[in-house]
This record gives C-alpha cells, sequence and structure tokens, in this order.
C-alpha cells in the first residue's frame, strides 16, 4: 500500500492534534509539565491551604495562580496510570476491572462503599457499557449531616436513585462531553447537564471533573468534586419559589422576560436579591421599574449568554449579556466576583435551562442610568458638581436627548471656576442637543448646543475633537443622553479670526499689520484657518530698523503674514508628533508639541486654541520667517546650489584637475567664483 505523502500526512497529523478537546489540550500540558520526573507524570497545581487541584495550563504555569491566590506544583501519575516500586514516573498502566473495583482504585472509596449498600454493586460490576460520574470522599463529606442522612437511613430507594442520576448507560470519554449537551441517566431518564469550557475545565450539573477517562471493563468513571442533584425547575420556576427574589420576581413580570427564562437554552442569571434592589436610592429604582425600556435593559443586563458555573472560572473572563454589554467574572479565592466585587451570595443554583447565582448588588448599565448617573461614576464627577451648582441637572436626569461634554477631573485641579451668567452659559455649551455617538461624527458636522451656539467636529489622525476640546474616553450612552468625557473646558468661537484678534489688546499690532497688507478681507470670510498671530511682544523683539523695514513694504508684509496662516483648522488636541501645514505664503509650517507645549517651527506657542468662527488662533511670541525671507550665508543673492556643493568637495576638486577630461569644466567653475566673488 502506498505512502501518502509527507505534507498530508503532516496536515493529517495537525488536524488530529487540532481536534483535541480543551480538557485533553489541558491534561496534554500537564504532561510536558511533568515528564521530566519520568513517564506518565502531570504536573498539578494545588492551591495552598486546600485540597483543590488542578492540571495546568500554561498561563496558569507560569503565573502560579488559581483565583489570585498562589499555587504549588506537585507532580502525581496522570490519570489511568500508576507507580511501580524502584522505577521511575508511574510507567504501569492501572489494572483494568470493572466500575466497582475501579472506584476503590481512583479516590472514590465512599461512592464504592455507597454502591455496596444500595445493592448497585451487582449492576456496576456485571456485563454492561455505563458511565459513572463518581463523587471524590471528600465530596461525600462535604454533604451536611441532615442530607447524607436522608440517603443512607434509605438505602434501598434514595441512595439508589442518588447514585443511578450520576450514571449514564453509556461510555462517554471527555471528547464526548461536549459544551452545553445533555446526558440522559439512568434514574428516570433526568437531564445532567455538561460544559465543557475552553479553559479546560469540564463540569456536570456544575460539579467538576478531577479524574477523568478511568477505563474500566464495563465503562468509565470520571471522579467529580460534588454530589449532584436532580433538577426539574427553569429558571423562571426557581425565582417564582424563592423568597428572596421576591423584588426580582416582581420585576421579571413587569418586563415580559418570563417566557425567555422559562424557554430552553443555557443561561446564567445574576440573581439580584430584594436586599440588593433595596440598596439603590428609591428615586432611581423607581424611574427604572417604571420605565419598560429601561427595566428590560437592566434585567437583560443580569443574563449572560451561556452557562457559567462557578468551578469553570479561575481566573477573570469577560462575558457578554444578553443587553449586549459586558461583565468582567472573576473569582478571589472561595468566592466569585463581578467587575473585581466579592457580590454573588449564592452560587450555583441549577435549573433545566441553566445556572442562577444570587448577587447582592444590583448591576445597573450604562442604558438604564441618567446621563447625570453617567457622569458621578467616570472621571468627570467634578463636573457634575459644577452642572449641579450651575442648576443644570434638570437637563441632564430627565428624558430630554442630550450629549454631555465633560471635562474630566483633572481639568478641575486647582478647583472648580465660580458659577456666574457667564460660567452657566458656557456650561449650556456643553450640553449638545440629540443623543450623538462618537463613531457616527464626521469632519465638519455642526453641533447645536442648549446655549444656541454652533459646534463644529474635527476628525484627526489621532483625535476626534469637538472646537478645542477632544474626547478623552470611550462614550457613555445612557437611557436618554450620552456622555462625552473630554479633555478641557470647551470654549465656543465669538467671532471671525478678524474679530477675536481685534478683541485681543496682545494683537493690535498685528492687527494694523493685516490692515496694511490688504488681507481683512480674508480673515474675515468664512474658512478654515490656522493662525499662528504674533502678538505686540513678538513686533516689538525685531530689530526697529528691519520692522520698519517690514511694515513699509505692503507686498512682503503680506507675504510674511500669508506665512503665518494655513487654511485648514488644527487645533492642539490633534499635535502629538510632528504635523506640517502647508502655509497660504506657500512654505510649509512644522508644528510639534514638546513637555506639553505646542511649538510652530521650533517656537513655543504662548496661547493654544483660541476659536474663531472661521478658524483657530495659536499666541507666537516672534515673528515667523519664511524660507526665502531668512539671511543667506552671503549676502542677499540665493546661493548657486553647484558652487555650494563644488565649494564643499575639495577632494572631488583635487580628482578634477588631475583628470584631463574634467579640468575644463573645474576651470570654468573657478572663473564664475571669482566673478561672484568680486560683486561682494
Amino acid at each position: 500500500m502506498a505512502r501518502p505523502p509527507l505534507p498530508l500526512l503532516l496536515l493529517a497529523l495537525g488536524l488530529a492534534a487540532a481536534a483535541k478537546s480543551p480538557y485533553q489540550q489541558v491534561l496534554q500540558h500537564s504532561r510536558l509539565r511533568g515528564r521530566q520526573h519520568g513517564p506518565n507524570v502531570c504536573a498539578v497545581q494545588k492551591l495552598i491551604g486546600t485540597n483543590r487541584k488542578y492540571f495546568t495550563n500554561c498561563k496558569q504555569w507560569y503565573q502560579r495562580k488559581i483565583c489570585g491566590k498562589s499555587t504549588v506544583i506537585s507532580y502525581e501519575c496522570c490519570p489511568g496510570y500508576e507507580k511501580v516500586p524502584g522505577e521511575k514516573g508511574c510507567p504501569a498502566a492501572l489494572p483494568l476491572s470493572n466500575i466497582y473495583e475501579t472506584l476503590g482504585v481512583v479516590g472514590s472509596a465512599t461512592t464504592q462503599l455507597y454502591s455496596d449498600r444500595s445493592n448497585l454493586r451487582p449492576e456496576i460490576e456485571g456485563p454492561g457499557s455505563f458511565t459513572i460520574f463518581a463523587p471524590s470522599n471528600e465530596a461525600w463529606a462535604s454533604l451536611s449531616a441532615e442530607t447524607l442522612d436522608s440517603l443512607v437511613s434509605n438505602v434501598n430507594i434514595e441512595l439508589l436513585n442518588a447514585l443511578r442520576y450520576h450514571m449514564v448507560d453509556k461510555r462517554v470519554l471527555t471528547d464526548d462531553l461536549k459544551h452545553g449537551t445533555t446526558l440522559n441517566s439512568m434514574y428516570q431518564n433526568l437531564p445532567i447537564q455538561i460544559h465543557h469550557y475552553p479553559n479546560g475545565i469540564v463540569t456536570v450539573n456544575c460539579a467538576r471533573l478531577l479524574k477523568a477517562d478511568h477505563h474500566a471493563t464495563n465503562g468509565v468513571v470520571h471522579v467529580i468534586d460534588k454530589v449532584i442533584a436532580t433538577t426539574t425547575n427553569t429558571i423562571q420556576q426557581i425565582i417564582e419559589t424563592e423568597d428572596s427574589l421576591e423584588t426580582l420576581r416582581t420585576a421579571v413580570a413587569a418586563s415580559d422576560l418570563s417566557s425567555l427564562l422559562e424557554s430552553e437554552g443555557q443561561y446564567t442569571l445574576l440573581a439580584p436579591t430584594n436586599e440588593a434592589f433595596e440598596k439603590i436610592p428609591r428615586e432611581t429604582l423607581n424611574r427604572i421599574l417604571g420605565d419598560p425600556e429601561a427595566l428590560r435593559d437592566l434585567l437583560n443586563h443580569h443574563i449572560l449568554k451561556s452557562a457559567m458555573c462557578a468551578e469553570a472560572i479561575i481566573a477573570g473572563l469577560t462575558m457578554e449579556t444578553l443587553e449586549g454589554t459586558t461583565l468582567d467574572v472573576g473569582c478571589s479565592g472561595e468566592e466569585l466576583t463581578l467587575n473585581g466585587k466579592p457580590i454573588i451570595a449564592n452560587k450555583d443554583v441549577l435549573a433545566t435551562n441553566g445556572v442562577i447565582h444570587f448577587v447582592n448588588e444590583l448591576l445597573i448599565p450604562d442604558s438604564a442610568k441618567t446621563v447625570f448617573e453617567l457622569a458621578q461614576e467616570s472621571e468627570v464627577s467634578k463636573s457634575t458638581d459644577l452642572f449641579r451648582q450651575a442648576g443644570l441637572s434638570s437637563h441632564l436626569t430627565g428624558s430630554e436627548r442630550v450629549t454631555l461634554l465633560a471635562p474630566v477631573n483633572n481639568v478641575f485641579k486647582d478647583g472648580l471656576p465660580v458659577i456666574d451668567s457667564n460660567m452657566r452659559n458656557l456650561l449650556l455649551n456643553h450640553i449638545v442637543k440629540d443623543q450623538l455617538s462618537s463613531k457616527y461624527l464626521y469632519h465638519g458636522q455642526k453641533l447645536q448646543t442648549l446655549g444656541d451656539k454652533e459646534l463644529r467636529v474635527f476628525v484627526y489622525r489621532n483625535n476626534l475633537c469637538i472646537e478645542n476640546a477632544c474626547i478623552a474616553a470611550h462614550d457613555k450612552r445612557g437611557r436618554f443622553g450620552t456622555l462625552f468625557s473630554v479633555d478641557k473646558m470647551l470654549t465656543p468661537p465669538t467671532g471671525s479670526v478678524m474679530d477675536v484678534l481685534k478683541a485681543d489688546h496682545r494683537f493690535s499690532t498685528l492687527v494694523a499689520a493685516i490692515q496694511s497688507a490688504g488681507l481683512t478681507e480674508n480673515l474675515n470670510r468664512p474658512g478654515t484657518f490656522t493662525v499662528f498671530a504674533p502678538t505686540n511682544e513678538a513686533f516689538r523683539a525685531m530689530p526697529q530698523g528691519e520692522l520698519n523695514k517690514l511694515m513699509g513694504n505692503a507686498k512682503e508684509l503680506a507675504n510674511i503674514l500669508k506665512f503665518h496662516v494655513a487654511d485648514e483648522i488644527l487645533v492642539s488636541g490633534a499635535v502629538s508628533a510632528l504635523v506640517r501645514l502647508k502655509s497660504m505664503q506657500g512654505d510649509k509650517l512644522e508644528v510639534s508639541m514638546k513637555n506639553n507645549v505646542i511649538h510652530i517651527n521650533k517656537e513655543p506657542v504662548a496661547e493654544s486654541d483660541i476659536m474663531a468662527t472661521n478658524g483657530v488662533i495659536y499666541a507666537v511670541n516672534s515673528v515667523l520667517q519664511p524660507q526665502a525671507s531668512r539671511p543667506q550665508e552671503r549676502g542677499d543673492e540665493p546661493a548657486d546650489p553647484a558652487l555650494e556643493i563644488f565649494k564643499q568637495a575639495s577632494a572631488l576638486s583635487k580628482v578634477s584637475q588631475r583628470n584631463p577630461r574634467l579640468a575644463p569644466v573645474y576651470s570654468r567653475i573657478l572663473a564664475r567664483m571669482k566673478e561672484n566673488s568680486s560683486g561682494f
């Protein structure tokens, strides 16, 4: 028979490896980490201070932590193998026997004992093909005395039924335990829920597989960490019968979510208790309960799209809710956490269509909050104080569709400004008339404010800005309004570039120069200018003779002034590295940021982002000079590039004199140099 080509063989092997279940992948990693200790040795992480052990994946191996707690590495025989005295590792396979005998070998002697007492032993010793999810010895010991007594006091019915619920009448290995599936148990065909998570954890009715795939002559044994119980109720039925979920029951009925929580599926309900609802201010709770859309968002925010058993959470992970938002689900030791807080009061209450974890805090999504509530919980909390003091809270707490441009707290590090009529008007211009989303904003868009101002949107490569304020964080979209956190107080434009310059005494000389050069109309017309405006101080710094000469030459003055103007708007928030602008004179302007100060052609800017209706102004304390106006090395004549290159290449000139072909060329260039030098 012909052998397959090597590439096809490698592909087949790769596909076979890729088909391994997450559990088998983690087990293989544990084998690799343990192989230095001999054959069939697995590295196991043990949580310090407990008996909890885990096969280790790559991330856990290097972090040495489970649920944030330190672990120690131990080396044990991999499932299905045992030690041989005097030999390294675990070279021998466990003896293949029936399920009853295997239970005693794999750490489930209590299950073996109860199988004997309940008369299950003959069945699991005899012929057949079974799978048993056998509780460990510690699992039986952890049962309450009352529960255990009710089982062992009626061994022929209760205990037998309980054990048969742990069994399936076919051979099922971990590769067959698919996530979200069910197996029919040998007790009244009641379903057993299987979850096989990407991190390699496998659960059976939320009990974790500890030692899996122990083969027996008549089936398979999987050791689990809990005694599992039957479940016949849906999530909705549990809500209806649980006293601590009375308020949730009312909310679910009002939101018409009952049918979802009764339907088939695999959900996780983070069920807020009565106590959780009581912690919310009554006004807030009444607002949400009275708003069907906000209430539905609130409840959907407590429902995860898949069933997540507590045992599967060994590190932080992000889970998506039915509302479309995400929650950070994690653990700290024995406690589960939500968004970093240990608020889960009771975990792993199993239902036929998922699992319930009781939580003692209400998780209110942004979509159910007012803009004011969003701002109070963000890095703009000082802004909320400002708007409250200005008497503008009603715009941020009602059903008005608005977008709040809220400066981040760092803007007010020196204290909040005094509220007067001007400040109140300015704050009104931080509230836009519509509920916006930043991803739909476009360059040149106009936004109307409650203060009747028009704000422009500027889209840059590295930033999105509204006038001089740039968005500093992701949007927070509330029930009726959206929060944009911005990096500074907004300064709406008050007039054209010329209007702004005329109103500022620092630019009186510049205004006179613009009028003298005939450029007033240009800077009054609609446009998108960036003006680097020399202050009076800048003109005073020029030599008097040079200043007089400049002011007396309208053409040269216009040329210099045009070099200070670019025909596009660039606010400071768009400058993170070097930005080049083409001036109206034609030469390039280089704008850069250094030590949090804007520089233009390496000159520091005195003030940035003075907004005008047709542009933005930067105050500069020097008059910028275009390249052509800068003093040359030799008088006012522009240098001859050929002569400059020739003068700097002395080595080349010596070669030229010796080369008969180049000597005439050298002589002609030398003669031109002498002619030019006689003109100085």
